[in-house]
């Protein structure tokens, strides 16, 4: 790989700058705007998180709505405890109206469980005393809460169902990245390449919602580009994905050319990496974040779902 390694130099001369004023485990939840603009309308950002050069980008991309509306972020799997903090600044700052943005690759993901806790479907108990005292366990993308309640709240909610990959702004994103990584597109294969679900029909929806992404691609004059799916928390289905993964990118290599890989995650190279490990590939490791089209999509978002319908927690 050529690119990959000097840019880890710089990214993570990044997160010495980015960290600062983050908590000790990046995952808190970062006011975007303080001073709360006139209207109850709201907008609370919910992503999955990970290390302080993580949640800085979802910030400081967010801030494409500052101005515009009161926006706190949630950061966690659809965790409650976040996602509750989040709501309380929100209503210190007038806001009885929350458009929820769920900045995921697939819409469907956390939809169910986002939906019982802020009590628009039944199936999440009350917030006892003791909730948010328990320590978050330790996953690979680092500490994650998983608490799991309905949020004490008496506002009202509008909530997104669009994920990254169904976004038409997202498109731009990938031909920036794969221009800025092309030097002979004649002889060279483009691999998209997603954290993918387990389940095998929702795996293909999240196939053909990213291959409507890569359209632009082709005009480029790449000689392949393909998405695939890493499927990566199913062991099994791990290993075949993997398998395939590795003989694209192998066979760029033995038709005399080479593979680019570009994520097509929030943020970040994730375990690709590892994956690819001992191939010969071009990558920056940059996800979707940091390009302005992503604001685009999260300012798109907000401003449908302000037009509502709203739907009130049931407590």
């Amino acid at each position: 790989m050529k690119t990959f390694g000097q840019l880890s130099i710089l990214l993570g001369t990044f997160l010495l700058v980015a960290t600062v004023g983050c908590s000790s485990t990046g995952l808190h939840n970062g006011s975007v705007e303080k001073r709360p603009p006139q209207g109850d309308f709201g907008v609370l950002v919910m992503a999955h998180g990970g290390s302080g050069q993580w949640n800085q980008g979802v910030l400081e991309t967010v801030g494409a709505l500052r101005g515009q509306h009161p926006v706190e972020v949630a950061f966690g799997m659809a965790d409650a405890e976040s996602m509750q903090a989040a709501v309380a600044r929100l209503e210190e700052a007038g806001v009885e109206r929350i458009g929820v943005v769920r900045l995921f690759v697939s819409g469907e993901s956390f939809l169910e469980r986002t939906e019982k806790i802020l009590g628009l479907a039944e199936g999440a108990p009350a917030k006892s005393p003791d909730d948010g005292a328990d320590s978050a366990p330790k996953m690979d993308h680092g500490p994650m809460s998983m608490a799991f309640w309905r949020v004490e709240t008496k506002a009202s909610f509008a909530l997104s169902h669009e994920g990254l990959s169904e976004g038409s702004e997202i498109g731009a994103v990938l031909v920036a990245r794969a221009k800025a990584l092309s030097t002979d597109p004649g002889s060279e294969d483009v691999l998209i390449l997603a954290h993918g679900p387990g389940d095998d029909e929702e795996n293909e929806r999240w196939l053909r919602n990213i291959r409507a992404r890569v359209a632009g691609l082709p005009d480029l004059g790449f000689r392949r580009v393909e998405v695939q799916t890493l499927r990566e928390d199913w062991e099994g289905k791990r290993k075949l994905a993997e398998q395939e993964i590795r003989g694209y990118v192998q066979r760029a290599s033995q038709e005399g050319g080479q593979a680019i890989v570009i994520p097509f995650r929030v943020h970040g190279f994730g375990p690709y990496k590892g994956v690819l490990e001992g191939l010969d590939y071009v990558s920056d490791g940059i996800g979707l974040i940091p390009h302005p089209a992503v604001g685009k999509w999260i300012a798109r978002q907000a401003a449908a779902l302000r037009e509502g319908p709203f739907t009130a927690t049931a407590q």
